[in-house]
């Protein structure tokens, strides 16, 4: 029982996390009963958060196709990964280069679990259980260091993770800490809820559901505050846009409409 009791709390079963929320919205089965009705408390207040996390893995997928296509990466560390699903971002890199390497990241136990048992085998994907606020065990980690050479470009991921990081914890510290340690030439990626000043009031309430009952709030950003996150790299084109903007393959796609919460970009390293 004592183990058992470990288990649970360590999987946080009491509490919704925002890893386990973003499942139930892309239509995934591992999340618990707190998460499904913390996401449909925050669906009922804003519908179009479903459409908003199908639209961030879509930026992910054709973020990581033209790192690795394009831009040549072969190396990437997605932080804060979430629950894995399809098209993650070794699926995607390998199908351009099937020697790209890939560093997954997370500080909740039941996404390390999935990754573990779900992973390949080959020696190129591995995940590290941690917490993004203190990134110089993540950067030490030995797991790391056996797949990411730093001498070498890497592309570092941050989809739709930096607003759980209150102001506080300091997001613009932790991204450099991770740009500081790449050479120019890597690569900088992230989405990023944006302020209510430039969306509907649902990304507001969808926050406050967040912040009153999740394990991790949301933090609503300017576009200037999320812009700032780039210091130290340049912006391919087309900079920083609505999820939708960013390189659609299709480009009637590339509407506003309910994208207005979440801006994103990709950097280059000065």
């Amino acid at each position: 029982m004592p183990d058992e009791r470990s288990t649970i709390r360590d999987l946080r079963t009491d509490r919704p996390t925002p890893a386990r929320m973003y499942d139930y919205y892309l239509g995934g089965k591992d999340n618990f009963a707190v998460d499904r009705e913390a996401a449909e408390q925050v669906l009922s207040a804003a519908p179009e958060v479903r459409i908003l996390a199908q639209e961030n893995r879509a930026f992910l997928g054709r973020a990581v196709r033209y790192l690795a296509a394009e831009a040549g990466i072969r190396q990437f560390i997605d932080v804060g990964t979430g629950l894995p699903t399809q098209g993650n971002v070794h699926e995607v890199a390998q199908a351009v280069d099937a020697t790209a390497r890939v560093v997954y990241v997370d500080n909740d136990p039941i996404v390390r679990a999935h990754a573990d048992a779900l992973l390949p085998s080959d020696g190129t994907t591995t995940v590290i259980e941690a917490d993004m606020r203190d990134p110089g065990p993540i950067l030490d980690h030995p797991d790391l260091h056996r797949l990411i050479d730093f001498t070498e470009p890497v592309a570092v991921l941050f989809m739709s993770v930096l607003h759980f990081i209150a102001d506080e914890d300091d997001p613009h510290g932790l991204v450099a800490a991770f740009r500081d340690r790449t050479v120019p030439g890597s690569y900088l990626a992230l989405s990023h809820i944006t302020s209510p000043e430039v969306n509907s009031g649902g990304a507001a309430a969808a926050a406050d559901v967040y912040k009153s009952r999740a394990t991790s709030p949301a933090i609503l950003r300017t576009p200037k505050e999320i812009g700032a996150l780039f210091d130290g790299y340049d912006l391919v084109d087309p900079g920083l846009v609505y999820l939708p903007q960013w390189r659609p393959t299709i480009p009637d796609a590339a509407a506003d409409g309910d994208s207005v919460w979440m801006l994103c970009a990709v950097g280059r390293r000065q």
